[in-house]
């Protein structure tokens, strides 16, 4: 275990970004022309310069150098859903036998892993191994230190030699400037001239458990899925509701101090971090930035939890649903639009201008999450979450956007053309910039149930999954309002009068697409129903949810805004089907080696012991009764659990032997998780029997309660 690390604001104010080469670094160690030079490529003002590079390059050395690295990586996000890196040393033999420390402007660009060695949908064949990494330049670089040694990470988009995207950066960086050449359009429309480039900001809040690695060493099921197979609940487990922002048990405070240190230390800004609802569960949250340098931090943060813990002797876990019966972990997206002179484009604002703007772009992404609610619901599908969503501790797979109360008061004031009620004090609703009188600050309460929530100068996408990348859903979501905002600038380009013009695209598109406005308790069995009546689409797998990939609107929509080709759309249907199929055919692997192996053995000696306590207190006359019961109840649910051992058994090698990767993943879907499902309530049943001695696993009392 690591020493503990008291805090001051100075020790504070040293550690923090002492391992990142962040802009208050490069200022100090780059020219002031060079300087400016990357401020202006950042901006996208211009074209990264070779010459440039190389000084950047050379300042970049020195200071890894001095921080005691002696490697560099191009650090990237593959479709595997993890980050990659390939580590190079700085050294360059010299005719004398020693060697140069260099690292120069080219080397810095671009690099070139293996491409064939990443999954990639068809876009690259085995034989096919070129590939590039490009550095993005509006992610700093950082340090990371482990006990093998420094490495310089530079944050890299990964492409192929034809240049199609290989990695979850390329995509987003694109959605990005899709959006933001839309919204810069508008605001032009509406006589903004100051502001160049428009921004998406992001603030992940990354739920996860922590367990003994004592214990989880012991579960192949842990270690090989993340999760569970099998577990039967104890005898309490969060309905005291005792554990949600409850008191931090030493360890783990020491595990989050350490923690903290280690992400302030590379520039990520950890800010909250508490107990969450389950047992062992918490969770941490960082201050927003800029949507890619957020998806680079999230990475980082979850790389850090997991390699800290260990320190710890802990492991973590950021499955959707480790545990059956408690709390899964998801990770809420707040998302936000802003433009690089600091206005949030999300905010009401405290005058009639910034109301009326406000308005505008809430209605456009509205609209954009009800055209595009497949789609949303698409980025965050995985195996892990379809355990999760739906079941009362994480909105249901049925895509709506909660308002409150106030807002969406004064937006079906607009569509109807009606004075506002009590809660606004608002007259009749015109959206002439002089017309509409400010608005209050907080529009909204929050909503836990919903999916899309407005929570005051942001929305908050709450149904992603906890260990996915956060690059695909603020990809889709970019794309989705860039789509609606060019719409709305067609529009307003043409209007010859700009207040009535505004005042008509809320009005028109807000009347459209209220349906997917939903402010009460998106857990009732009642919301399932009226979203049904609304047409709200409600897909619960994910297997059902991929195809919306390769829809013609979905290319068609990708492909106008350059954030993906068709090509690349198919590429990831492939992967991710494929990523399910061989998720679900390893879970159920281990189901079976784990109850074949040592569950079903472990059972079978009991219940021969159970027979000899039998036949030994009968043969000195004492009443056995309960152990016959015992015994009996126990002997017919392992004959069963044998029964769907074999079934499962049977309908494994069925689904591996599909060659279709739909219908591959879809018999995953229907048989085999449906017969998982079958065998683990056998096994869990026979926990419960079974004396605790004899069971070959430690149960959910140790891997919930114990650290």
């Amino acid at each position: 275990m690591s020493e503990r690390t008291d805090y001051t604001e100075t020790s504070v104010q040293s550690i923090y970004g002492s391992n990142c080469f962040s802009d208050s670094v490069m200022r100090e160690r780059l020219p002031k022309n060079i300087y400016k030079e990357i401020q202006a490529v950042k901006a996208g003002e211009k074209e990264l310069s070779l010459e440039v590079a190389e000084v950047v390059a050379a300042a970049m050395r020195d200071w890894a150098i001095e921080k005691g690295a002696t490697h560099y990586t191009h650090w990237f996000h593959p479709l595997t859903g993890l980050t990659a890196e390939k580590h190079d040393s700085f050294i360059s033999p010299t005719n004398d036998g020693k060697v140069l420390m260099e690292f120069s402007g080219k080397e810095l660009i671009k690099g070139e892993p293996d491409a064939s060695s990443f999954p990639s949908g068809g876009l690259r064949a085995t034989f096919e191994a070129r590939g590039y990494t490009a550095w993005d330049v509006t992610s700093p670089a950082f340090l990371k230190q482990d006990p093998t040694g420094t490495t310089l990470c530079i944050p890299t988009a990964f492409f192929s030699y034809t240049g199609h995207a290989l990695d979850k950066k390329v995509p987003l960086l694109r959605s990005m400037d899709a959006l933001s050449k839309q919204a810069i359009r508008v605001l032009r429309a509406l006589g903004n001239t100051n502001s160049k480039r428009v921004v998406t900001t992001v603030g992940p809040e990354q739920e996860y458990f922590l367990v003994d690695k004592e214990y989880y060493d012991q579960r192949p099921d842990l270690m090989l899925t993340g999760r569970t197979v099998f577990g039967s609940m104890p005898a309490k487990g969060q309905e005291m509701e005792d554990h949600y922002f409850g008191a931090i048990k030493e360890r783990v405070a020491e595990f989050m101090r350490e923690l903290n240190t280690e992400l302030w230390k590379v520039g990520v800004s950890a800010k909250t971090q508490h107990n969450e609802v389950a047992p062992n569960q918490f969770e941490i949250a960082p201050i927003f930035t800029t949507t890619n340098v957020a998806v680079d931090n999230n990475q980082v943060v979850m790389e850090t939890i997991k390699k800290v813990a260990r320190r710890h002797g802990m492991e973590a876990l950021l499955h959707e649903k480790p545990f059956a019966g408690v709390n899964g972990s998801g990770k809420h997206n707040n998302w936000s639009i802003a433009t690089d002179d600091g206005i949030n484009l999300l905010d009401p604002g405290e005058n009639p201008e910034s109301n009326a703007r406000f308005l505008l772009f809430a209605a456009a992404v509205i609209e954009a999450v009800d055209r595009y609610a497949l789609l949303l619901r698409t980025s965050a599908a995985s195996s892990g979450n379809d355990h999760r969503l739906g079941a009362n501790e994480a909105p249901p797979a049925i895509i709506s956007i909660f308002l409150g109360g106030p807002l969406t008061e004064i937006f079906d004031s607009i569509a109807e053309g009606k004075a506002a009620g009590k809660n606004t004090n608002l007259g009749k609703i015109k959206l002439g910039v002089t017309s509409l009188p400010s608005l209050p600050k907080d529009l909204s309460d929050r909503n836990r149930t919903s999916p899309f929530a407005f929570t005051g100068n942001k929305f908050e996408f709450r149904m992603l999954g906890s260990s996915q990348s956060i690059a695909p859903p603020n990809t889709y979501l970019n794309t989705a309002v860039a789509q609606v905002l060019a719409e709305f600038a067609d529009k307003l380009e043409k209007a010859s009068d700009k207040n009535a013009a505004i005042e008509a695209i809320v009005k028109e598109s807000y009347a459209k697409h209220k349906r997917i406005v939903f402010n009460g308790n998106g857990y009732s069995e009642e919301w399932v129903k009226e979203a049904e009546k609304r047409g709200l689409p409600n897909v619960r797998a994910t297997v059902d949810a991929l195809p919306v990939l390769i829809d013609k609107e979905t290319i068609s929509l990708f492909e106008s805004h350059n954030v993906f080709s068709k090509e690349e759309l198919e590429s990831r249907y492939h992967i991710y089907l494929e990523r399910y199929s061989k998720q679900i055919n390893i879970e159920a692997g281990v189901m079976v080696s784990m109850s074949r192996r040592s569950i079903l053995p472990a059972v079978s000696s009991y219940v021969g012991s159970l027979a000899r306590d039998t036949a030994a207190l009968e043969a000195i006359g004492a009443d056995n009764s309960a152990q016959k019961k015992q015994a009996k109840a126990i002997a017919s649910l392992l004959k069963e659990a044998y029964e769907e051992t074999e079934k499962l058994e049977t309908v494994l090698a069925k689904a591996q032997n599909v060659e279709d990767v739909f219908k591959q993943a879809k018999t995953y879907q229907e048989e085999v998780v449906s017969q998982m499902n079958a065998l683990r309530e056998k096994i869990d049943n026979l926990e419960k029997l079974v004396d605790k001695k004899a069971w070959p696993f430690p149960g959910y009392e140790e891997l919930l309660f114990k650290l």
